[in-house]
């Protein structure tokens, strides 16, 4: 099928979570306007990023914290002071109301399958429709592109093998034998939910390290240097977590108490019935629940943006967003800049470095 070239622009903005909304209100704010210099583009089917697919019992008091978008506040959203109000509620609205205020119009649901370039410019395949512009801002994030590794024997385990994005309440494990594998955020908050129902085995690759009181600003930009480090040598990010550490909070004390965050060393293998250790001993297991992350979601960019021999992209500019070796693509959301505070610093940043690589 030939495809229709729909879209001439600039510049198009790929996802519309924390990273995109944040660039596009500063690509409108330096003087580009939307529809005619740029435009968005969103896979998600409605305002939210991810937050929309995230399981309803997260709430604003269990997640990191939500910081708020440029030139709108998230707490004058909010319907109510209650710290329980689901996440998947409270940002997807507050996202929609964001993009009502500034007029930042998004083209969804389309999902960018292929970018690649011809002469000056870059065009941007979403199945039916092509779009092209001169620059890029990618924003996708990660939840499109979960991380399960492998391990011997997976292929023959019986039982279900899921992952974080699968997840939606705790009584589905009801009365199964869950495997509970990782050391992030998210592993423990599943493992507090679900070790409320049924039984539960907990492994992790290293040692989990607990810090204690805040996440402070200082230890943010510890945080954030370290991983800005990594992507400027063209290495793959590490976790937030394998940074910060892991907050001790009283869901963790509460979860000691009932003796529950019990850690085992990762498994070797994996059997027909479910697990076992280089020493002999095996878990019985119903469900081997992947607490493991995401790797971004930049498949799309393959054709136009070149990896390192480790699989990582080599990044420069202010806030490592820029692409080196194809400085007119910004990632925004990798790196450094993947939490919601990281996301509006970059998000100006890219659009103030790509201006002015195009020459707007």
């Amino acid at each position: 099928m030939v495809k229709n070239l729909r879209f001439k622009t600039k510049i198009v903005v790929i996802g519309a979570g924390q990273a995109g909304l944040s660039s596009a209100y500063y690509l409108k704010k330096l003087g580009l306007e939307i529809g005619r210099d740029f435009i968005i583009l969103d896979e998600a089917p409605h305002p939210g990023g991810a937050w929309q697919f995230r399981w309803s019992s997260l709430t604003l008091s269990t997640v990191n914290k939500i910081h708020d978008l440029p030139g709108m506040s998230f707490e004058e959203t909010l319907e109510t002071d209650e710290k329980e109000v689901q996440a998947n509620v409270a940002v997807p609205h507050y996202f929609d109301a964001y993009e009502k205020k500034f007029g930042l119009q998004v083209y969804r649901p389309l999902k960018v399958e292929n970018v690649y370039k011809h002469e000056d410019r870059f065009y941007i395949d979403t199945s039916d429709t092509l779009f092209s512009a001169l620059g890029i801002i990618n924003a996708t994030g990660t939840w499109e592109n979960p991380y399960i590794p492998e391990y011997p024997g997976q292929s023959s385990f019986t039982g279900e093998q899921l992952h974080t994005k699968d997840f939606r309440n705790a009584d589905y494990f009801r009365n199964k034998h869950v495997v509970i594998v990782g050391g992030g955020i998210s592993a423990i908050q599943l493992l507090d939910e679900i070790s409320k129902v049924t039984t539960t085995t907990w492994v992790t690759r290293r040692p989990p390290v607990f810090r204690e009181g805040p996440f402070d600003d200082v230890a943010g930009h510890e945080a954030v240097a370290m991983v800005d480090e990594r992507v400027r040598q063209g290495l793959i990010p590490l976790s937030v977590v394998s940074v910060t550490g892991l907050p001790y909070s009283e869901a963790v004390r509460n979860m000691e108490k009932r003796g529950v965050l019990h850690r085992f060393p990762m498994f070797s293998e994996i059997t027909a019935s479910g697990v076992k250790w280089e020493d002999g001993r095996e878990q019985k297991a119903d469900v081997i629940l992947w607490n493991t992350g995401f790797k971004g979601s930049l498949e799309h960019l393959n054709p136009v943006v070149p990896r390192e021999e480790g699989g990582g992209i080599l990044m420069d500019g202010r806030l490592a967003t820029r692409v080196a070796k194809e400085p007119r693509i910004h990632l925004v959301g990798y790196g450094p800049s993947a939490s919601t505070i990281g996301a509006n610093r970059a998000g100006g940043a890219a659009a103030r470095e790509l201006i002015k690589t195009l020459e707007l």
